[in-house]
């Protein structure tokens, strides 16, 4: 369990995916993200001083449950300020990242993040997720983007057989799981790295259910 920024720090550089690159490219990251926050809420300001734990290793650690072979492309739902997705996108640049918002000053921010930091394989869509054409990818990830049933039922036409679904949901993803109904799914919880009360949601989703069993 990673508990501060120093852990965080050490855990990221023994990353495969770390690079010097890598590592200037959050910075910039982290940087711009404390300019921005001061003119909208992008994170919760007590939580700029744990940034590295809090935003960055939190995300990073989603890429321990895709295989490095996986393919293009990646889509995360509600992409915000940008965490997981641009984290994703820094250390996986071989990988085309998708990220999907619909308010305009997060856009606006995503955007601009994008650019200052020069990431050439980032996607953004400023639209409601409803708008967005169907295609297939091989990773969803989703942060605080909906409740369990309201975001598969929302995003499952994305997905394929071989789609890794990256979910994390805090405290509430072992009763979230438990009570999924309408699916078929080899989802599981995963114990997060940098918050001992919090889970993620990793799996695959096979289809529609019938038999409207839970869990």
């Amino acid at each position: 369990m990673l508990t501060d920024e120093q852990a965080a720090r050490t855990w990221l550089a023994a990353l495969p995916e770390w690079t010097p690159v890598a590592e200037g490219r959050l910075e910039r990251l982290i940087s711009a993200l404390n300019v921005e926050n001061q003119q909208q809420n992008l994170v919760a300001a007590a939580t700029l001083d744990r940034v590295w734990l809090r935003h960055v290793a939190d995300s990073a650690q989603l890429l321990s449950h895709v295989p490095r072979e996986t393919s293009n492309p990646w889509i995360d739902l509600g992409a915000g300020a940008g965490f997981p997705g641009l984290v994703i996108a820094i250390l996986r640049p071989d990988i085309s990242v998708h990220l999907v918002e619909s308010r305009g000053r997060r856009i606006a921010w995503l955007n601009t993040a994008v650019e200052h930091i020069g990431l050439a394989n980032v996607t953004i869509h400023g639209a409601r997720l409803e708008q967005v054409e169907t295609f297939p990818v091989r990773v969803i990830s989703a942060r605080a983007f909906a409740p369990l049933p309201r975001l598969i039922d929302l995003s499952a036409r994305f997905s394929t057989a071989d789609t890794v679904w990256l979910l994390p949901k805090g405290r509430s993803a072992a009763h979230e799981l438990q009570d999924l109904a309408g699916w078929k799914h080899l989802f599981h919880v995963e114990q997060s790295l940098t918050d001992p009360e919090a889970g993620v949601i990793v799996g695959t989703l096979i289809g529609p259910d019938r038999s409207g069993k839970k869990g």
